[in-house]
């Protein structure tokens, strides 16, 4: 019998770089929005996002004050930096209390994380890194909000700690990119994706399987092109219909059907066989367990879903 091959996921990266368990602390900071949300470059958002358009809920749970990398000064500083440790302290205690975590990542998730002033930008990030057992940072944000003076800063921050930009690629066909409304093109993405990595920096690249009119052929096209660009690691989504989206619409007249669970673990276990051994995987899947999920139901249970795919990958030869 064959031995079975390792696939480098984000947790072995950093074992083998830091020789121990690394925690990401996800965070999400208020007054931070989106090109794509606040009318810049489109309006609504992406057709999966849920967000304020549709839905009066978020409305009034989030802040009125919206950031934008024109914003002359930001009155809300001092809250969003409480914010961000109140986050990450409460998670820290669950992490070290579940885990035995001892390192850390502050992952800044929600919305777009350099869409703001540089100013902004600088005192959360620097703020994060000051906290105790952070590592580094990983930033989540969209290839239309990176600017050079943004890369360049990272650049510095890099020289000490472990920084990753997470960019949101989702397909690299345009024609598929205006369906989901994303405000974004394939050529900017890739300008953006090669500028952060000749800087230096560490890149993940999110894509999502199951978008409009997309075949399995074109999401492992996406998925190569995506490998091309020498990104470093990568993570792989399923497209779910949420309520408040522009895709709700779209599923209730029956003119989006979304991926069979059978489509996506083959379209992810060929993603898998198919990347270098030097690009590590953050993740194969997610779902939602609440009753915002819409479609399709097995999106439900992201934890079977795991395991579903760490089972089909073992018959290929390959151990997640």
């Amino acid at each position: 019998m064959s031995k079975l091959q390792e696939v480098l996921t984000i947790g072995r990266y950093f074992r083998s770089k830091f020789g121990e368990t690394i925690y990401k602390v996800p965070i999400s900071i208020s007054g931070f929005t989106c090109p794509n949300i606040d009318g810049t470059v489109a309006k609504g958002g992406c057709s999966f996002c849920e967000n304020d358009s549709f839905s009066p809920n978020l409305q009034e749970k989030k802040t009125k004050f919206k950031l934008h990398p024109t914003t002359v000064e930001n009155p809300y500083l001092d809250n969003q930096l409480q914010q961000l440790e109140m986050q990450f302290n409460a998670t820290k205690k669950v992490l070290q209390n579940k885990f035995g975590a001892k390192k850390f990542i502050v992952y800044f998730q929600s919305f777009t994380n350099t869409y703001a002033p540089l100013e902004t930008l600088k005192a959360l990030y620097s703020r994060a890194l000051e906290f105790d057992n952070v590592i580094g940072l990983s930033i989540g944000t969209r290839t239309d909000c990176m600017t050079d003076e943004i890369l360049d800063y990272l650049v510095e921050l890099s020289k000490d700690k472990e920084i990753w930009v997470e960019y949101g690629i989702q397909s690299f066909y345009n024609e598929t990119l205006d369906k989901i409304n994303r405000g974004d093109s394939s050529e900017n993405m890739r300008h953006w994706i090669m500028r952060t990595k000749e800087k230096g920096l560490k890149v993940c690249g999110h894509l999502i399987y199951g978008l409009p009119g997309e075949d399995q052929e074109m999401m492992l096209d996406t998925l190569n092109q995506t490998v091309e660009l020498d990104v470093d690691s990568i993570k792989f989504h399923p497209l779910y219909v949420v309520k408040n989206t522009l895709l709700t619409n779209e599923y209730k007249k029956g003119e989006f059907t979304p991926i069979s669970e059978d489509l996506y673990i083959d379209t992810v276990v060929k993603s898998i066989k198919a990347m270098p051994e030097n690009i590590s995987v953050q993740r194969v899947t997610a779902g939602i367990n609440d009753d915002t999920l819409l479609s399709p139901s097995w999106c439900k249970n992201k934890h079977q879903q795991i395991q579903k795919i760490k089972k089909a990958l073992l018959k290929v030869g390959l151990k997640y």
